[in-house]
Formats: C-alpha cells, sequence, structure tokens
C-alpha cells in the first residue's frame, strides 16, 4: 500500500493527491458550517450598531462569497504543496507557459472572490444605515443611501479593472497607463467635463436638498414628481405620465420651482356681470361674495373683492384669494365649490353673467 502512495505521478506523490482531494473535501463539506460561525461572529458585532438588522439578512449577504472564498484559499494553499509537473509546463501563446496561465487564473478568481465580498459589505451598510433612515419616513435618506452605495460600488469596479490589469499585464502596464492617464488629464477632464458636472451637481443637490424625491418641481418646461435622482441625472414622471431624464446640471442651474414647498395656492378669478345690472344689485353681489370667503375655513385674510374694471357693457369683478390646501383633488373640490357659490350669487343679486373668465395663479 505505501509503495502504491509513493508512486510519482505528473511530478507528485500519490499519497499527495489524496491528502488534497480530503482537505477539499473536507473544506468543501464544512464550508458552510465555517462561513456561518464567521457570519455569525461578525453579526455580534454587528448588532451593536445596527439593532434592526435581521440575522438572516446579514448571513444571506456574506454567506455565499465567504463560502467561495474559504473554498479558494484553501485550494490555492493545498496546490502550492505540490510541484507543477514540468510535461505539463508546455508554451500555450506568446510565451506565456500552461503554469503561468493556471496561476493568473487563480489570481484573477481570487480577485474576484475579494471584490464580491466588499460588495457585499457595501450592500451591507447600505442596508444597515437604510434600517435607520426607515424611522426618519424622509424618501430622500434612501435615495441618498443607494446614490454613495452605487458611488463607492463604482469606485470598487474600477480598483478592481486595475487589479486585473496588474494581474494579466504586469505593474508596468499599469504604470503606464496611471502615467498617461497624468499626461492626458486635462484631455479626459475636457472630454469628460458633462459626466463630471452632473457627478458634483448630484452632490450638490444631496447636501442643498433643493428637492427630495417625491416632490413636485418644474424646472424649464418640464413638471411632475421627482422619482429618482442619481449620479449624473434625475427622472422626473411628468404629468402626462411620461418619464423624463433632466441632467443634474440643468436641476442645479436652472430656475426649479419646488411645488411640494408652497404653503398657499393663489386663486384669481374674473367674472364678467352684463352692464345692465343695477349698481345697488352689484354692491350686494361684492358683499355676499366677501362673506362667502370671509366665513370659509379654507380661505385666508387678506382676500381680494372689487370691482375692477367696467365698460359700457361690462362689469368685471376681481376676486383673488389664498388657500392652504395644496393637494390637487382637494384644491379642484375647492375651486368648484366658490366657483358654483359666486353663480349662486349672481343669480340671487340678480346679475347676469356676459361671460365668466377665471383665471388660475399658484404660487
Amino acid at each position: 500500500m505505501n509503495n502504491l502512495l509513493d508512486q510519482v505521478i505528473l511530478g507528485n506523490p500519490i499519497q499527495n493527491y489524496f491528502i488534497l482531494a480530503i482537505i477539499l473535501l473536507f473544506v468543501s463539506m464544512i464550508k458552510r458550517y465555517l462561513s456561518r460561525f464567521l457570519a455569525t461572529q461578525l453579526y455580534k458585532e454587528v448588532r451593536r450598531w445596527a439593532p434592526d438588522i435581521d440575522q438572516h439578512e446579514f448571513s444571506h449577504l456574506l454567506l455565499v462569497p465567504l463560502e467561495y472564498f474559504l473554498l479558494l484559499v484553501t485550494f490555492m494553499l493545498t496546490v502550492d504543496h505540490l510541484n507543477f509537473p514540468p510535461e505539463l509546463d508546455i508554451l500555450v501563446y506568446n510565451g506565456f507557459t500552461l503554469k503561468a496561465v493556471l496561476h493568473t487564473i487563480m489570481e484573477l478568481a481570487l480577485t474576484v472572490s475579494i471584490i464580491w465580498i466588499v460588495l457585499r459589505v457595501i450592500d451591507f451598510v447600505s442596508l444597515m444605515i437604510s434600517k435607520s433612515a426607515d424611522l426618519s419616513h424622509d424618501i430622500t435618506d434612501n435615495q441618498f443611501i443607494v446614490f454613495f452605495r452605487d458611488f463607492f460600488k463604482a469606485i470598487v469596479f474600477i480598483f478592481g479593472a486595475i487589479a486585473f490589469i496588474r494581474i494579466l499585464f504586469g505593474a508596468v502596464l499599469v504604470n503606464k497607463i496611471i502615467a498617461g492617464l497624468g499626461i492626458g488629464a486635462a484631455a479626459l477632464a475636457l472630454a469628460a467635463k458633462e459626466s463630471i458636472e452632473n457627478l458634483i451637481c448630484s452632490f450638490i443637490i444631496f447636501f442643498d436638498k433643493p428637492f427630495r424625491v417625491g416632490d413636485s418641481v418644474k424646472v424649464d418646461s418640464f413638471q411632475g414628481n421627482v422619482e429618482k435622482i442619481g449620479l449624473r441625472s434625475t427622472r422626473i414622471r411628468t404629468l402626462e405620465k411620461t418619464y423624463v431624464t433632466v441632467p443634474n446640471k440643468k436641476m442645479v442651474d436652472s430656475v426649479l420651482d419646488n411645488l411640494s414647498l408652497r404653503t398657499h395656492q393663489r386663486v384669481a378669478l374674473k367674472v364678467e356681470v352684463a352692464g345692465d345690472t343695477p349698481a345697488e344689485n352689484m354692491m350686494q353681489v361684492l358683499q355676499d361674495i366677501k362673506q362667502l370667503l370671509t366665513t370659509h375655513e379654507k380661505i385666508q385674510e387678506g382676500f381680494i373683492v372689487n370691482l375692477n374694471e367696467f365698460t359700457k357693457d361690462t362689469y368685471v369683478i376681481q376676486i383673488i384669494y389664498l388657500t392652504p390646501v395644496i393637494e390637487g383633488v382637494q384644491y379642484n373640490a375647492l375651486r368648484n365649490e366658490i366657483n358654483l357659490a359666486v353663480v349662486a350669487i349672481l343669480e340671487k343679486r340678480d346679475a347676469k353673467l356676459s361671460s365668466t373668465k377665471v383665471e388660475i395663479h399658484e404660487k
């Protein structure tokens, strides 16, 4: 038996292959328990800062990448004790041997595993912060978390790409690329001018907060609700239910009207009454309209009701009032109620309409 295990195949005794297989089999069997144990220990520390995080959520994020990382590291450490078979060390392509290619593949796999874990850690941190943000009931906080989660993930991918280039082509090429970026930094900045400006403006939006996710805004010819604030642009659902993408630079540089922050809406009506209406009736109409607005609980004090102008054919009554009612359905219902009440007053005082013109101005 010993003679069989001592036989050399591909530069290594059979015994070494058995040890490698046993170790890998053992680790593959316990990797789930080992990674779960590590995740549990980490969760005990994390729970101090994020008591609202469920252990299942934490384990779901880190369990699988930890399993592959442990198995990969075990395989690399075990294979490192084996001698690479000389007969397999053949030339593959342009000076690269099979041994070098396999070594490069192992390094790439380890890099991918580490990047995977880092990305899951970023997801966990964003989940931990979002749990706290949910308590404030502010949608912008959640959007802020998503924004920075994507931002840091982009940075991780950039460093991952640099690591891949270094593994595949060596540090010399990486240094040349960095030096080339230094030389062509001005040209790169000029080419990416718009993207950089939009990125900077996205930070301005999040810190200055001229609007939040869910706000109704009007910028240039677009009006609608903000659904997402991204790294480069802001998405707005318009009144026509179209989905408009507006660059963040435009959202910062343009005159933006945040309709959700208004405290009142202003309504202006002009009612044209027939010119043959007696003056006494006109005075009673004006008094009745003032009484209507005075007693109405949803009309703010300081309204205007007057005979704005007249011609030989018409009297023009001007009615201007402010209401704290902002929501669209309730606002339209209030306008309808006031308009019908004005019509009823005109009928009561025998003031005939020559034409009715209603102009609405909201602030």
